[in-house]
C-alpha cells in the first residue's frame, strides 16, 4: 500500500512540533543539537530540538574506531574531560609501514598529515553515545529506533519536517495486527545530518 492509501484508510498521522528537527543521531547531528541548545541558553531563549536516530541508541550504528583531533570538542564542550568524555587513549606515536609481498618496513619519512600528536584513539560509537547524553542533559529529545521515512513539504514546497516509518507492515507490504502509522515531526527548521 502507498502512504496515501494508508493515510486514507487509517486517518491522519499524529504530529509533534519542534523548533528544530534533526535527522541523524551521529556525531554531526548530536553536535548540532548541543550547539543549538547552547546558543539558545546564551540568549536566554527556549528552543525545542529533537533528534531522530535509527539505531537503538545513539552510537549503535557507528562501529568504527578512529583517531580524533579534539579541537572541535574543545570548542563545543570545553570541559569534556570533566564531563567524562570517552577519549582515554592519547596517540603515543606514529608509524607508516610499507607493505611488500614478503613483509613490511617502516617509512623513513612520515608526512605531516599522518602526525597525530595531541589526538586520541577512540571508539566513535562510544563518543556518539556520550554526545547523546550531553545533548539530553541540555534538553534535547532523542528518538532512538526511528527512521525518517518521508520528507514533508508545506503548500509552498518548503520542507516542514519528516515522518517516521510506519510500524507493523508485513513482507507483503500490507499492514498487519500491530500496524501503526508513522508520526510527523514538524519543525521550523529541519536539519539533515544523516550519513
Amino acid at each position: 500500500m502507498t502512504t496515501q492509501e494508508l493515510l486514507d484508510q487509517h486517518g491522519p498521522r499524529e504530529s509533534m512540533e519542534y523548533d528544530v528537527v534533526i535527522v541523524g543521531g551521529g556525531p554531526a547531528g548530536m553536535a548540532a543539537a548541543i550547539r543549538l541548545k547552547q546558543l539558545a541558553a546564551e540568549q536566554s531563549k527556549e528552543v525545542s530540538v529533537v533528534v531522530l536516530e535509527k539505531g537503538s541508541e545513539p552510537g549503535a550504528h557507528i562501529l568504527s574506531g578512529a583517531v580524533m583531533d579534539p579541537r572541535a570538542l574543545n570548542e563545543l564542550l570545553p570541559n569534556w574531560k570533566a564531563l567524562g568524555a570517552p577519549l582515554k587513549q592519547a596517540v603515543t606515536g606514529d608509524t607508516v609501514l610499507w607493505l611488500t609481498q614478503t613483509g613490511t618496513f617502516n617509512s623513513p619519512i612520515i608526512p605531516d598529515c599522518f602526525h597525530n600528536h595531541g589526538n586520541y584513539v577512540i571508539s566513535l560509537g562510544a563518543v556518539t553515545k556520550w554526545l547523546g547524553e550531553q545533548a539530553e542533559s541540555l534538553g534535547v529529545e532523542i528518538f532512538p529506533g526511528f527512521t525518517a521515512a518521508e520528507v514533508l513539504y508545506d503548500d509552498k514546497g518548503a520542507v516542514k519536517g519528516v515522518a517516521t516509518g510506519n510500524l507493523g507492515i508485513g513482507k507483503d507490504g500490507q499492514p498487519h495486527g500491530g500496524f501503526q502509522l508513522g508520526m510527523e515531526l514538524l519543525g521550523k527548521y529541519t536539519l539533515f545530518a544523516e550519513g
